[in-house]
């Protein structure tokens, strides 16, 4: 018996969730891609303490759902696996773009893109496929993808963009010799702009050090 692995096509919905209001008063855009195990509207809530008339916070949900533990109670999601990631990247791409076309951010706000942990993965590469126009990208407390090049951020240094990635001096998930490797791509795909800021503290979101980045 031989086994084929075909593929469809097909239309499918996704939610995400906005905090505050859009308004001529808003200063600062920020589209905030979740971690493995979290859902958008628990993660958007470690924004609730930036100034609320300035910023507007949204955050994508990531497309595949899962029950955390054996009681089948709390359910978390994950942007991609080992299985299929260059076919799941592209629905999330497309996904990211239907989604900033519906938002229509005003000229004057700044655009912020934010990851955490897996989260970076998906920033990193909408920000690269897509150009997105944004005026500062944060990679916090996760990895670099690997196929991504310099040329795919050659445009950011073009517009001035600040690059920060953020760290914590006891993140379990960030050994020496990793923090060395994602120190070297940031080196490399940035030209040397990328700015590394470490704070005390382990695999987390940190509200002073969000509050700090704006400032």
């Amino acid at each position: 018996m031989e086994l084929k692995e075909k593929q469809i096509s097909y239309t499918a919905t996704n939610t995400y969730c906005a905090l505050n209001i859009l308004s001529e008063k808003t200063k600062n855009v920020w589209i905030v891609f979740h971690g493995i195990g979290f859902l958008s509207r628990y993660f958007i809530k470690y924004f609730n303490e930036l100034p609320k008339e300035e910023n507007y916070i949204i955050a994508p949900q990531a497309p595949s759902k899962y029950y955390l533990n054996k009681d089948f109670k709390h359910v978390g999601a994950s942007w991609l696996t080992k299985e299929n990631t260059v076919l799941e990247t592209g629905n999330v791409l497309n996904y990211m773009d239907n989604l900033l076309a519906s938002e229509k951010i005003p000229a004057h706000c700044r655009l912020i893109v934010l990851g955490f942990s897996q989260g970076v993965s998906i920033a990193a590469r909408w920000t690269a496929k897509s150009k997105v126009n944004l005026d500062q990208l944060i990679l916090y407390a996760g990895g670099i993808p690997e196929e991504l090049t310099p040329e795919d951020f050659k445009f950011l240094l073009t517009k001035n963009a600040k690059i920060k990635l953020v760290l914590g001096n006891k993140d379990e998930f960030i050994s020496e010799s990793r923090l060395q490797r994602e120190k070297e791509k940031l080196k490399s795909l940035f030209n040397g702009k990328a700015e590394l800021i470490k704070f005390d503290g382990g695999h987390e979101i940190k509200k002073d050090i969000l509050i700090n980045l704006i400032t």
